[in-house]
Parts: structure tokens; sequence; C-alpha cells
């Protein structure tokens, strides 16, 4: 297991290290322009994520996608449920890339949304920390579709940051066609504007209504059985659920401390209310499956929250390493908690490469 503990450290180290990013545009907001180290960075996290093999419990349904991709037709994929992950497997087999080729492909987007996402943040290597334990290692190494979905959001999010609303809604239809539980985050756009209110919520309910004929409505069915139907529990679902809660609280109460543009702040505090509702939720149904996978959305919170926490509780111009190292502390527990006693993890151990 120590390429996942390579991963942590290597985001880990620079945060107790680095001081937090005081340089904001005119919007705002921070530059996400990439520099050498973390060009390689995401070069080499790419690698990680995308090159292994037999890692993750849905890795055999995974396979199976791209079976059926060597015998079928760009047109097969196109009306497929799930478009964009079947032509990334239709285009790998092709090339003969075999299901390596799909994973490298979805890891760099993945990978991309994350890193371009914790450039965003005043500390991007603490943000980086807190993706690693879950957000890469789980989602990125085992949700193969939803994490392509999810990278692509992270992207969306940085749209709303520089009130780019619209584009926030394109970049979560893409995300869709890897997995359609993502259309449910269209409405975001509408909730969160700050200006032009009226047409952005008339573009908003015509392009979510189309995405939802195009791509939900004949799955809608399906989801239902699969996610809330299922007698099946996600197992840790209330732990994940709880670690999205945690910095929702912190957000909701300290949210005045929290530098960021007027139409972030909308979306994270809207973002901490949806953490809070699935978390109740979690008490009163059983679709904690559903509630799990929704929750998977949430995640960006953590690295928001957490990558502005020392600022927010420390001094604004200093380190605040105590903060930070108990962050990192707090994140160790998490990775050493789930390699060693989840009910799953056995399924990302030994992490394998493929060549």
């Amino acid at each position: 297991m120590w390429p996942y503990w390579f991963m942590f450290l290597y985001a880990a180290l620079p945060s107790l290290l680095v001081r937090p990013r005081r340089k904001l545009r005119a919007d705002g907001s921070r530059s996400i322009s990439p520099d050498t180290i973390w060009l390689m960075t995401l070069f080499f996290l790419a690698l990680l994520v995308g090159l292994r093999y037999q890692v993750g419990g849905d890795w055999g349904g995974y396979e199976r996608y791209y079976l059926r991709a060597t015998y079928s037709s760009f047109w097969d994929a196109l009306y497929s449920p799930d478009p964009g992950y079947e032509l990334i497997n239709l285009l790998s087999a092709k090339l003969g890339f075999g299901i390596a080729g799909v994973n490298l492909i979805s890891g760099a987007i993945f990978s991309a949304g994350v890193l371009f996402f914790c450039r965003s943040l005043p500390r991007p290597w603490l943000a980086l920390a807190v993706a690693v334990p879950y957000l890469v290692i789980v989602v990125g190494m085992g949700y193969t579709r939803q994490a392509v979905a999810l990278g692509l959001i992270m992207f969306g999010f940085l749209a709303i940051s520089r009130k780019r609303y619209i584009s926030f809604v394109l970049w979560v239809c893409v995300a869709a066609t890897f997995h359609k539980t993502a259309v449910l985050l269209i409405p975001i756009a509408a909730l969160t504007t700050t200006t032009n209110r009226y047409l952005i919520g008339l573009i908003v309910i015509v392009i979510g209504g189309l995405a939802y004929k195009v791509l939900l409505e004949d799955a809608l069915d399906n989801l239902i059985v699969n996610y809330i139907d299922s007698e099946y529990q996600s197992s840790g679902a209330f732990i994940r659920l709880t670690m999205n809660v945690v910095p929702a609280g912190i957000f909701l109460v300290f949210r005045k401390r929290f530098p960021m543009p007027v139409s972030e702040m909308k979306l994270w505090k809207l973002m901490s209310w949806i953490a809070v509702g699935t978390f109740l939720a979690f008490f009163v149904t059983s679709a904690s499956t559903a509630l799990d996978r929704i929750a998977l959305y949430v995640i960006p919170l953590q690295l928001v929250v957490f990558a502005h926490l020392p600022d927010v509780l420390g001094r604004r111009v200093g380190l605040n390493r105590e903060i930070v190292v108990s962050i990192v502390a707090y994140y160790t527990v998490v990775l050493f908690v789930w390699l060693n006693y989840a009910v799953h993890s056995r399924y990302w151990i030994p992490y394998s490469i493929n060549f």
C-alpha cells in the first residue's frame, strides 16, 4: 500500500511549508495556471490513477464496458446510456490500448479537474492532501465513470467562481455523459447566480430540461432500482456523509471569515446545506447508496473548507502550522483507517500497475 502513502505524503509535506497564496485576480478568484511542479504532479497523478491494474471494487464491471466496446460501432457508443465513457472505451479499443488506455484517459480528466481546482484555493498543497485519502484513492481509482464526472464538475465549480454560470451547466452536461446523476447539479447555476438572474434561470431550465430528457429520463427507473429501492446498504456511507457534514458545519458557522467572491460564497453555502441534508436523510431513509453517490459531488467542499481553515482560525499572514498539522493528522488517520479497516479496501490492495 506504499503508493497510496506516497501520494498522500507528496502533498502533505509541502502543505506544512508553503505559505498561502495571497494574490487575487480582479474578480476575486486565483489564477489556476500551473507551474512546472504542478504540471509534473498532474502527469504522475494521471499515471498512478490511470495505469492501475485490477484496483478498485468495480474493476470487473469496467472490464465488461471495454469488452463490449471491442465489437461496438461509433453509433452504438453514441446512443449508449453513458456515451462519454463508451466513446473513450471505443477509442482505446480501436487504437489497441486496452483498458489501460481507458483508465489513463479517464484518470487524466479526473486528475486535471482535481489539480486545477486545488490551484484555485489559498493552500493548494493542503487541498491536495485532503483530496488524496478518499477523493483520489477511493473515487478516482474505484468509481471511474463518476470520477470523470466529478473531475469535469470541478471545472464547472471553477466556472461558477468566475460567474460563468452557463459554462457550469455545459460542464455538468458533459459530466452527465459519464454518470447521469451529474444532471442533478444543473439547478446550482440558477441558485447561485448574482447577476442576470432571470435570464440565467430561464437558460438553466431549458438546458436542464433537455439534459433530463436526453440523458436521464430513460435511465430514471434503473437509477431508482439501483440506488433507492435496492436493499443494498452502501458500506461506510455514514462515515463518508460525516466527512462532508463536518466541513459543512465549519463553513456555515464561520462563512463570514472565508475570503471569497459572493458567487463562490453562495455556491459553498448551498453545497454545505446539501451535505447537511444528505447526512440527516441517512437517518430517515433506507437509500444510503443513493445518498452516498450524491455525497461524492459534495467532496470538493472538504477541499475548500480545509484549504481556507488555517487562515480562517489563525493569523491571516502566518503559516498557522499548528492548524495545518491538525488537518494533515486528521486525513492521515482517515487514510490509515480506510486502508486497514474498511470493508472493501482489499480491492485496492495491493496496488498493481498495468504495463
